[in-house]
C-alpha cells in the first residue's frame, strides 16, 4: 500500500479571485505581510500498487483524468510506502 498527497493548483497564469479575496480579507484583519494568496487542493490517497513506479503511474493517470483540470491547474504528488 502507498500513501499518496496531492496538491493541485491553479497555473500562474490563471487569475484567482478566490485566492485574491482571501488575501484582501487578511489585509484587513492587519495581516499587511501578505503579499499574495494562491487556493488549491489538497488530496490523501491510499493505493494498493505492485511498486512505486507503478504507483505513481496510476497516481498520473488519476490526475489527469480527474483530480485536476490540466488546462487550468498544476499537479504534484508525494508517495510513501504505507
Amino acid at each position: 500500500m502507498y500513501k499518496v498527497t496531492v496538491f493541485v493548483t491553479l497555473r500562474e497564469s490563471v487569475l484567482d479571485p478566490q485566492g485574491a479575496a482571501v488575501k484582501d480579507s487578511l489585509k484587513a484583519l492587519n495581516f499587511d505581510e501578505v503579499r499574495d494568496v494562491r487556493i488549491g487542493k489538497y488530496m490523501e490517497l491510499e493505493i494498493d500498487a505492485a511498486d512505486e513506479a507503478m504507483a505513481k503511474e496510476r497516481v498520473t493517470e488519476m490526475c489527469e483524468k480527474l483530480l485536476a483540470n490540466t488546462v487550468i491547474e498544476d499537479y504534484k504528488f508525494d508517495i510513501v510506502r504505507g
